[in-house]
């Protein structure tokens, strides 16, 4: 580390170097929202399938959108120091890119509570191209995902956050 740069302290580790679930008790109830972006590549012929709406496995783009809800719903059942939330709005969309052959994932979370949904939306998007990997597979084994990252977030005593172009 130089001299520029501060350290940051684990949030999820003890004085112990134990895995810690932080006390969110005394924060303050505030509204908060985070968004998230992800890829997946694949052929030009599997991008035209879904296109088409020739995947015989059925509509991919309604089945991953659930699926990245659901998800996004299941977060702290999956990472496991994760807060469970009360969500009241999650959204997950696609982007067909034809030229690069790929499909951009967002998804965009929000609740009133004490603790940020950066893992909620970070999780949707996962889910979600995932989800276009497994019902694309037979076609495509070789898709790519690629550049999960979150894009913003809003709400909660650090405030906004922009990720950086």
């Amino acid at each position: 580390m130089n001299n520029n740069e501060t350290q940051v302290a684990l949030s999820h580790v003890n004085q112990q170097g134990e895995a810690n679930m932080v006390d969110v008790t005394e924060k303050s109830l505030t509204s908060r929202t985070a968004t998230a972006q992800g890829f997946i590549k694949m052929t030009p012929q599997t991008l035209a399938l879904i296109n088409q709406g020739e995947n015989k496995k059925g509509d991919v783009f309604a089945v991953a959108r659930i699926a990245g809800i659901q998800a996004a719903k299941k977060c702290s059942d999956l990472i496991p120091l994760c807060h469970p939330l009360m969500l009241s709005k999650v959204q997950v969309n696609f982007v067909i890119d034809e030229k690069l052959s790929q499909v951009k994932v967002t998804s965009l979370c929000r609740l009133t509570g004490q603790t940020g949904v950066e893992m909620e939306a970070l999780t949707a998007v996962s889910v979600a191209c995932l989800t276009l990997f497994d019902m694309c597979k037979a076609a495509d084994p070789a898709m790519e995902i690629f550049g999960i990252k979150v894009l913003t977030k809003e709400g909660g005593k650090s405030g906004s956050w922009q990720a950086k172009a």
